[in-house]
């Protein structure tokens, strides 16, 4: 295990140049436990604190069951939130999730209760032709894991798909923050791969003037896009249409 103090957090590095893990080949049981571990900092470091808030500032005009799809959805987790959020303010939601690694399907599938109606599929989301149309897109986690112009392609592709909005929920860039996550998980102990990844992932990570960056890169219009940062170490960027 190396020190945030032997990394260089000025520029994010590619994910190509510094691989994470969880991203490489595993057994389905190292996979489940890392993304168990994932779903207790999410807990532990209030992870869920900046895509609820957003979801408050949803229309209150909006017609039928909501449709939400969490892209790089992994166990699970964020969409259970998101079905008791809706669940307390007498939301109706149909939820969606996809990742592109077939055992995130089963993870997912196995945590959550079959009466949350949760549907869970593994693909591209990019190449996701939904039956119903997507009426918010979320990603948690998720976007530093891909290259940059990955990220553009998404991010052109939720313009495209969600029709009334859509957030990323991922981490900002920085040495202090890497300090916070390596001081919690001493204490915590979690999976092998999160100890590892997690300091790769604040590498990968984002800072202000990389969303201003991307969001150009995509076209993506500044009116109602908003990038927001939320302690601790979430670096956030959303639009409503």
């Amino acid at each position: 295990m190396w020190s945030s103090a032997e990394i260089d957090f000025s520029e994010r590095v590619s994910p190509r140049e510094l691989p994470e893990l969880m991203d490489g080949e595993c057994s389905y049981e190292d996979f489940r436990e890392c993304l168990r571990s994932l779903e207790e900092i999410n807990r532990w470091l209030w992870g869920y604190r900046p895509t609820l808030a957003w979801l408050n500032r949803m229309p209150q005009d909006m017609d039928g069951p909501v449709h939400v799809l969490d892209v790089g959805c992994g166990g699970g987790d964020l969409l259970r939130k998101i079905a008791d959020w809706a669940g307390k303010r007498g939301v109706a939601v149909q939820l969606t999730g996809i990742d592109l690694n077939p055992y995130a399907a089963k993870v997912a599938a196995a945590a959550t209760p079959k009466d949350l109606g949760i549907e869970w599929l593994t693909g591209n989301a990019l190449e996701f032709r939904p039956k119903t149309p997507v009426d918010i897109v979320v990603s948690s986690l998720m976007a530093h894991h891909l290259e940059d112009e990955e990220i553009i392609a998404l991010l052109r592709w939720m313009e495209v798909t969600a029709r009334v909005g859509w957030f990323i929920n991922d981490l900002e860039r920085s040495e202090r923050n890497c300090r916070l996550f390596q001081w919690v998980e001493k204490m915590a102990g979690w999976h092998r791969f999160v100890r590892h990844d997690g300091p790769v992932s604040f590498r990968r990570a984002f800072v202000d003037e990389d969303w201003m960056r991307l969001l150009t890169a995509a076209d993506v219009p500044r009116i109602a896009t908003t990038v927001e940062r939320w302690r601790p170490g979430r670096l956030c960027v959303g639009r409503w249409k």
